[in-house]
């Protein structure tokens, strides 16, 4: 059977991945090993900018519905947390949502756009042809040949893909334990609340259902060695020692350990096959990104996939996925490490960096601000090719007022939005719109500061600022216009 792309994995990612692509009418095939999905929830957090991306295609209501909304978030379990609620977006909280709801929401919009979604198959290799890829699916009735323009890895950590592409996964192995439990409390915390002692660190977050998410470390976590998923009463002797309570512990329905493994892909793509998602990145989950930053992944790869499949774009574009989300990864895997030495810091030295830091967050509301956007995605921006441009090309956009509507509710998966924020004075800019790329015209009622004097902006399919201009000479405007549209759109 023939694809443009084959999507190996169907989690968050992978599912976010080929509704994309549908959006963008390309066809595609989900190949997922389980049967069902698995109702344990590895992941719980969504971040805002997950929560835009969503809003972006009209989808986010949902999730908004079914997630319990908490005002922050947290940074190495540090007394003072992140107050998400300063951030400049329309959605300054984290959803605690089980992952296997978010992965059922997700699954249903894909299914509804036309994906084919293979359960109970795994993708065991592929062999390279010279105009497309053989993507070797086994089932339960024996093997097929699945043949695509482009095969993306979003199977984990063991990535299949991954090895089978001779992608190096180097890193740093785990050395340190944290464990978690999905469990009933009969006299639980307030939401979010965290504590951090000598004798460990525990978090606890509410979950839809009745449920609370149990998090912790202990001192004697700081090892290399395997001792298995915890028990109901090994959870209920840390929580005692943490915080003197174990809040009517009872009825867990999953417990796990986790460690501290941590990786990075050496390269993202390697021709035809590209990785996103755990398979590219592997770290301890603090302040619950992972899921976040491959959904972004996936956001930053399906338009570009879409738009070469598609025509509008040259196949070069789709280098620029490496050079984009790479960056994105190894600050991933950096900021990982520094919050596990923060959560592991028991000793007086220790506690007196963290008290200082949890200092500095309080006194200091850009510090407080400046984690938050990192955690959140909010901050990430790709540097623009020349030195020339605009201060905003790169950056995320806002959900700016645009007469009536908001400026997520009308980007697309499929095109580029040319904004033509010069009260109707520059026509022209109507010539541009074409395959890829549409044009609306209106000026915010409320502008940011930084987009005070900006005349024109384009935006990508994934929001990002692809051009911006402050040219008050038309020619001018319609020659950096030209130009910025010269790598993705050079008709």
């Amino acid at each position: 059977m023939k694809y443009q792309v084959v999507v190996a994995g169907g989690g968050p990612v992978g599912l976010w991945l080929a509704g994309e692509l549908r959006r963008a009418g390309v066809t595609v095939a989900v190949i997922e090993r389980r049967t069902e999905r698995d109702a344990r929830s590895r992941a719980l957090t969504v971040h805002p900018r997950t929560i835009e991306t969503f809003a972006s295609r009209g989808v986010h209501e949902p999730f908004v519905a079914e997630g319990v909304a908490l005002p922050g978030g947290h940074f190495g379990v540090l007394d003072t947390r992140l107050d998400f609620r300063r951030l400049p977006t329309p959605f300054p909280h984290t959803l605690a949502l089980p992952q296997e709801r978010t992965e059922a929401l997700l699954e249903q919009q894909a299914l509804d756009l036309g994906a084919d979604i293979l359960r109970g198959h795994e993708v065991t290799g592929f062999t390279d042809g010279p105009d497309d890829i053989a993507v070797h699916v086994r089932g339960e009735h024996g093997t097929q040949i699945l043949r695509a323009a482009y095969l993306v890895g979003c199977d984990g950590t063991r990535s299949t893909v991954r090895a089978a592409a001779g992608i190096d996964f180097p890193g740093t192995p785990s050395t340190v334990l944290g464990w978690l439990g999905d469990v009933v409390l009969d006299e639980p915390p307030a939401p979010g609340s965290s504590w951090f002692g000598p004798a460990g660190t525990l978090m606890a977050a509410p979950m839809p259902g009745g449920l609370h998410r149990v998090v912790g470390i202990v001192p004697r976590d700081v090892t290399t060695s395997w001792p298995g998923d915890p028990t109901l009463e090994e959870l209920r002797e840390n929580a005692v020692a943490v915080t003197g309570t174990d809040f009517g512990m009872r009825d867990a329905v999953w417990l796990s350990r986790f460690g501290n493994a941590t990786r990075l892909a050496a390269r993202y793509r390697a021709g035809r096959v590209f990785l996103a998602g755990d398979a590219a990145h592997q770290h301890f989950p603090a302040g619950g990104v992972g899921m976040n930053v491959g959904v972004q992944d996936a956001g930053n790869l399906a338009w570009k996939l879409a738009a070469v499949l598609n025509g509008w774009a040259p196949a070069a574009l789709l280098d620029t996925y490496h050079a984009e989300r790479h960056p994105v990864g190894a600050d991933l895997t950096a900021t990982s490490r520094a919050q596990v030495a923060l959560m592991t810091a028991f000793s007086a030295e220790g506690l007196g960096l963290r008290g200082l830091l949890a200092g500095l967050i309080a006194e200091l509301p850009e510090l407080n601000d400046r984690l938050a956007a990192q955690v959140s995605s909010v901050s990430v921006a790709y540097p623009p090719d020349g030195a020339d441009a605009h201060p905003l090309t790169g950056t995320r956009a806002p959900d700016l007022p645009l007469g009536g509507t908001g400026l997520f509710a009308l980007l697309r998966a499929d095109s580029y939005l040319l904004l033509d924020l010069t009260d109707g004075t520059t026509r022209s800019l109507d010539a541009f719109a074409g395959p890829g790329l549409r044009v609306h015209r209106g000026v915010p009622h409320r502008r940011p500061a930084a987009f005070t004097d900006v005349r024109a902006v384009l935006v990508r399919p994934d929001g990002h600022i692809a051009w911006a201009s402050a040219d008050h000479e038309d020619a001018a405007l319609l020659k950096g216009l030209t130009a910025a549209l010269a790598t993705t759109h050079p008709r």
